[in-house]
């Protein structure tokens, strides 16, 4: 974005106590909307991230995966057992307008930088707190992890076929949605203190998270007990849709069809049986054998060919890309998603921020910042003040 133009979140310190995903993405989402974020981290050791690798991937001594999840912030160390750290980083807490945490419920209060503490100290202070499965209930002190908060959730029983077992997402979903969540719970909360001058707490957890992708499903499930998920086919994407939504092999790959009316995909294929079911109870009826005469057709021509055929009568589909073909399209090119950073010698590709501010993505060359790279200059910036016994 234009260096000479003020992001939204300029001028805002933002404390990151948070380790490995969600709290280190909210803050990076809030980085990337101009925000300062200082990143407190345990000496020697540091953030678990790391040294937890995505695809066991380094670079310059640290996870590719950190630099992708900490990138645009200053680190600094503390231990925060000791109470000389631990009262200069009150002193830093005095100063800042967000606190972001990811500790199991009880960690925060145990040292003294729970809501309640901060609030002492910082009236104003908007802090965000994001768990494993919130503060109440049996499931509150288990081990927030994305898989284990997915297979709490259910959400594994929502992916595959009727003769699949569980199929959880192949990426850390809850952890990224949670994200999304405590950053927009700051923003919100940042909104109500320059109208009122009153801070806050935001709150959410993973299961949470995972529990409002499923929204459709536990709607209409609380408001009719005779919903209950029954998997498709091996062709089906969706256990609440019907035919034809799925995904089938072609000659070379695989095609996706959504929503879209049975008679005509017949016309287009040339599949007079399927052009004649006009009922749409068929749909669900049928489910299974619709998905298996699609998939026999759809086999005896190329991905791209049938896209020409469908493409052309504005039918709702897509090619199913590899990771390798959606890196070497012209689509994935001209949504420009990633971007540069630097640290030192080493360059590295990330994605940028998802958000366009005023027409511009959101892109800045700041890399991860090494442990406690930042450690003289913040103290420098924000000297400790000695406090009279």
């Amino acid at each position: 974005m234009n260096a000479t133009k003020p992001l939204p979140l300029d001028g805002i310190l933002v404390l990151d106590f948070s380790q490995f995903l969600a709290g280190p993405v909210a803050a990076m989402r809030l980085a990337d909307l101009g925000a300062r974020v200082i990143k407190i981290e345990r000496p020697g050791t540091g953030d678990i991230g790391r040294t937890l690798a995505f695809a066991g991937r380094t670079a310059d001594g640290d996870t590719v995966s950190f630099h992708a999840m900490n990138r645009n912030k200053e680190s600094i160390t503390a231990d925060l057992k000791s109470p000389v750290d631990l009262a200069y980083v009150k002193q830093l807490v005095a100063r800042a307008d967000v606190v972001i945490q990811n500790f199991r419920p009880g960690v925060m209060e145990r040292i003294g930088l729970d809501y309640a503490s901060v609030r002492e100290i910082n009236p104003s202070i908007v802090y965000a707190s994001a768990t494993g499965y919130g503060t109440e209930g049996p499931w509150k002190d288990r081990p927030g992890q994305d898989l284990l908060a997915q297979s709490i959730s259910g959400l594994p029983w929502l992916s595959g076929g009727h003769d699949d077992g569980p199929v959880p997402v192949g990426l850390s979903i809850a952890d990224h949605l949670l994200s999304c969540h405590i950053a927009q719970g700051v923003t919100a909360l940042l909104v109500r203190r320059f109208r009122t001058g009153e801070g806050g707490h935001a709150e959410s957890s993973l299961l949470e998270s995972m529990l409002d992708l499923q929204f459709e499903l536990l709607s209409t499930r609380l408001n009719d007990e005779t919903i209950s998920v029954q998997r498709g086919g091996p062709h089906s994407a969706h256990a609440f849709l019907a035919a034809p939504y799925g995904t089938y092999p072609t000659a070379d790959g695989y095609i996706a069809l959504a929503m879209n009316p049975i008679p005509k995909i017949g016309e287009l294929l040339d599949l007079p049986e399927l052009a004649a079911m006009v009922d749409p109870q068929e749909a669900w009826d049928r489910q299974e054998w619709i998905e298996a005469v699609l998939a026999e057709r759809f086999a005896t021509g190329t991905t791209q060919s049938w896209l020409d055929v469908l493409d052309a009568a504005d039918v709702w589909c897509a090619p199913v890309l590899t990771l390798d073909e959606l890196l070497e399209s012209d689509g994935f090119a001209a949504i420009r998603m990633t971007q540069q950073v630097r640290r030192g010698d080493t360059t590295l590709s990330t994605t940028r921020g998802p958000i366009r501010i005023d027409g511009e993505v959101l892109t800045s060359p700041k890399a991860a910042p090494r442990l406690g790279e930042d450690d003289a200059r913040v103290r420098a910036e924000f000297p400790p003040v000695e406090v009279s016994a």
